[in-house]
């Protein structure tokens, strides 16, 4: 199958503010491959390295050592990010712009000309339901409109990759079913999706493979069927197990 994300031995280092410390190791020694048409999730607990790892793909952090691919190029290269969309977990867009206004900007951004467009904007607002507030300001809608409005922004550019951070956080369960939804859409159309998350039942859903991350290091990489008939359990649990989680004894 055709590799659209391949990391290879990736090392990524912070240097400490504080005397006499060492550099703080994000990732440490990472290999992953993400194929085509797959919905692939990225776990691990808070401050494992899951958006040091992403924001090397973004190119927004440079690598102290090894690779990483998109596409077959090296995310040194600006024209390896041409194919891919991205939804950070925490966005920020002109609220008093309405959907359609803010896809509209997006599309002159990427040099979309005016009739597919168009043609984009509607098949993008039916795809995330909002073909009914389109002409609404953002600062109206819900949460869960609004992450589905970013969801639109980041596929504005019809990419080959989507890459989300924590795409559900903080959605009420209709939210995280409309999202899972999406994504279910997209990999219906070919899409590649790479996403990290915290509703692990959600992950368990949708995902084909996953990875678990612990202290920079991959734990556990495989189908989420596989692994879950392993350890004979949920995906929570398996998550669980495998970063070493001990409960508190009552």
């Amino acid at each position: 199958m055709t590799a659209i994300v391949d990391i290879k031995d990736l090392r990524v280092e912070y240097r400490k503010g504080a005397l006499g410390q060492g550099p703080k190791v994000a990732v440490d020694g990472l290999n992953l491959r993400v194929h085509q048409g797959e919905v692939f999730g990225f776990l691990g607990p808070n401050g494992a390295g899951k958006t040091t790892t992403m924001n090397v793909l973004l190119g927004f952090v440079n690598a102290t050592s090894g690779t990483a691919c998109l596409f077959g190029v090296n995310v040194n290269e600006p024209i390896a990010r041409q194919r891919i969309g991205y939804l950070p977990e925490l966005t920020y867009y002109y609220k008093f712009l309405t959907a359609e206004e803010l896809l509209r900007f997006y599309a002159r951004v990427f040099g979309i000309p005016r009739a597919e467009t168009d043609k984009r904007i509607d098949e993008l607002l039916k795809l995330v339901e909002l073909q009914d507030a389109r002409k609404r300001p953002i600062k109206s809608y819900s949460k869960g409109m609004q992450q589905r409005v970013g969801l639109a922004q980041a596929l504005i550019n019809d990419p080959d990759l989507l890459i989300l951070d924590e795409p559900t956080s903080g959605l009420d369960p209709i939210g995280r079913m409309k999202v899972r939804e999406i994504i279910q859409r997209l990999k219906n159309k070919g899409k590649t999706v790479f996403f990290s998350s915290h509703e692990l039942g959600e992950v368990e859903t949708v995902c084909d493979r996953v990875a678990i991350l612990h202290q920079g290091k991959l734990v556990v990489e495989g189908r989420v069927d596989e692994l879950v008939a392993k350890y004979q359990t949920n995906l929570e649990q398996v998550f669980l197990k495998v970063v070493g989680y001990q409960p508190a004894q009552v």
